[in-house]
């Protein structure tokens, strides 16, 4: 079996932004490499690409569609799907090639609906097709969400009832799927993301300040105002609490409401914005100089940060009202707040305490080493695939 794990074209793998998918991508496919299992990345040219040794097929798409993406405006449209066009040729390419068995595994609704738009069904019966579900979209109620599915998102609807298996990571992604959808549950997996836990990890460096954390894209939906205000009164009274936040800006006017609540407070000198950092090691240091990450988003699949967060021994602040589904052992290290007097408990009883603090953060690593890293998600992926290979 060959499985071919597909690059969205957001950015080229490895991912030099925060961008989650691609992370998924490459860090699904440094487990295969290190377990021999037979695989490539099929992903966009990248003249710039950041040396590795995963094994990438790059899909030739005009100079002008290489830049990385940071914007979701119309030339964003425009670059998925003349990607998604040469990526599907490419692959039936490889399909018509092959002598072996092949699993096609998409992360993009573009990508999988011009495959199956452009591949003729005769094609497609030689390969097994996956979908894992990255959109935030499915977390709401249906009464939220019908709307918006059907203008933006028909061709994920398309993909994932096309899709030989779907992964989802959320309970709520399955109910809709099988609600509303009529998919059949059997073929949907809840499969967790996961965490280098060798890049994420607790180290101890020295920081004169009491600083809080937050990564995500600047908009409405990561909430990053609502840090800013739970914490102005704290940092008014101690001038050495400080929050720091990284990400690109998805929405211009909101990163001005955030400047201008923060001059009006006088929080010039402990807000700061860090930019849109790299995945790794340079977001690595802010997470190891905090004392805690604030997650007050208000829609998410499944939060990355929060896993990045706990591997490197943070405390994890969560906005209570988060439509985001916490399972298992998670539930018992996040801690939740509701509104400003359990925030304050929380930031008063639980991170200024360091030892109640320390307490936390090394339960949230035990956590993320026994079920989050990636050998243990890559595997589950693996196994799932396998099955699927053997019934057919």
């Amino acid at each position: 079996m060959k499985i071919i794990e597909v690059g969205t074209g957001y950015t080229s793998i490895p991912a030099s932004m925060g961008a989650a998918t691609e992370i998924v991508v490459e860090e699904l496919s440094k487990v295969f490499e290190k377990d021999n299992i037979n695989y490539e990345i099929f992903d966009i040219k990248d003249e710039n690409r950041i040396k590795t040794n995963l094994k990438i097929k790059e899909v030739n798409v005009p100079k002008i569609f290489r830049k990385k993406d940071t914007t979701l405006g119309i030339m964003h449209k425009l670059k998925r799907v003349v990607y998604s066009l040469s990526l599907a040729k490419a692959l039936r390419n490889e399909i018509k090639s092959s002598i072996e068995e092949i699993s096609i595994h998409f992360h993009n609704q573009y990508n999988m609906f011009f495959f199956l738009k452009t591949t003729s069904k005769k094609l497609r019966q030689k390969v097994k097709i996956y979908y894992t579900v990255h959109s935030y979209i499915w977390s709401n109620t249906w009464e939220d969400i019908q709307s918006t599915i059907r203008k933006k998102y028909f061709q994920e609807v398309y993909s994932v009832r096309n899709a030989d298996k779907i992964f989802v990571l959320n309970k709520t992604t399955i109910k809709h799927f099988v609600e509303h959808l009529n998919i059949n549950s059997e073929k949907i997996v809840l499969i967790d993301n996961g965490v280098n836990i060798d890049i994420y990890k607790p180290q101890y460096e020295k920081n004169d300040k009491i600083t809080f954390f937050h990564s995500g894209s600047v908009c409405d939906r990561k909430n990053q105002m609502e840090c800013v205000q739970r914490l102005s009164n704290y940092m008014k009274n101690d001038k050495n609490i400080e929050f720091l936040y990284a990400g690109g800006i998805i929405e211009q006017e909101y990163k001005q409401c955030i400047d201008n609540f923060v001059n009006e407070n006088g929080l010039q000198q402990q807000v700061t914005y860090l930019g849109e950092l790299s995945p790794g090691e340079e977001i690595g240091k802010y997470y190891r100089n905090s004392k805690a990450f604030i997650f007050p988003s208000k829609q998410e699949s499944f939060g990355m940060v929060i896993l990045e967060a706990m591997a490197s021994g943070l405390p994890v602040i969560m906005n209570n009202k988060s439509i985001l589904d916490i399972l298992g052992k998670l539930k018992d290290v996040i801690l939740f707040y509701e509104d400003q007097k359990s925030f304050n408990d929380i930031i008063e009883n639980k991170i200024l305490n360091e030892t109640e603090r320390m307490k936390i953060a090394t339960l949230s690593r035990q956590i993320v080493e026994q079920e989050y890293s990636w050998d243990t998600v890559a595997h589950r992926y693996e196994i799932e695939m396998s099955k699927m290979i053997k019934e057919y």
